[in-house]
């Protein structure tokens, strides 16, 4: 196994990782920043208030995106191991 092999499996891991989390922790994101708004515009300071909306948004975008997701990392782990006689050399 070369360096180069070394990187570009970290570079592919890196990648599937982040494009499987990116519709939740956009979600996430973006409901934050709402509910920090709201917050802000009537000076309720209440904890609950920010992470019960971002559970229940991160729920729905994981029910919704879960297949795809699954998919995701159903092929990249597909790849991987019909690559490792490749990798022994």
């Amino acid at each position: 196994m070369t360096e180069n092999m070394v990187i570009q499996l970290g570079k592919d891991a890196f990648t599937v990782t982040l494009v499987t989390a990116m519709p939740m922790l956009g979600a996430s994101l973006v409901v934050g920043v709402l509910v920090s708004v709201f917050q802000a515009a009537t000076q309720i300071q209440d904890m609950t208030l920010s992470f019960v909306p971002k559970v229940l948004v991160v729920g729905v975008v994981g029910a919704l995106f879960g297949p795809w997701v699954m998919n995701n990392l159903l092929v990249y782990t597909a790849n991987l191991l019909s690559s490792l006689p490749s990798y022994a050399h």
